[in-house]
């Protein structure tokens, strides 16, 4: 079973057990998540309508954050001896899937 999930704007192939990094969150080492898949697929059952995948989530625990490769870039100018050197480091939250889960039957619209 695995589902995708949408994070920082970015998708995520991701199981249970695994871990992740995706964009910066604003969340402490230990938090649990709930993050809404975009797709489900459980055996051959695959699951994509939004009503169907309303009941469902996926859980994550936040492990901490990491920091991506240095990036280095350089500008240059000729003939005018112009040069700009710049590096950039992203930084990233790690997560660890705890459960992919909720239900499979589409939520009944509530009557008043």
């Amino acid at each position: 079973m695995y589902a995708v999930i949408n994070a920082g704007g970015k998708q995520e192939r991701v199981e249970v057990g695994e871990l992740v990094d995706v964009e910066l969150l604003d969340a402490a080492p230990g938090d649990e998540l709930s993050l809404t898949p975009l797709l489900v697929v459980d055996g051959d059952e695959v699951t994509t309508a939004p009503e169907a995948l309303a009941g469902r989530t996926v859980t994550a625990t936040v492990v901490g954050e990491v920091k991506g490769p240095k990036i280095v870039g350089f500008t240059y100018k000729s003939k005018s001896r112009q040069s700009r050197r710049y590096g950039h480091r992203q930084r990233y939250t790690t997560l660890e899937i705890t459960g992919i889960g909720g239900s499979t039957q589409p939520a009944m619209p509530e009557q008043d």
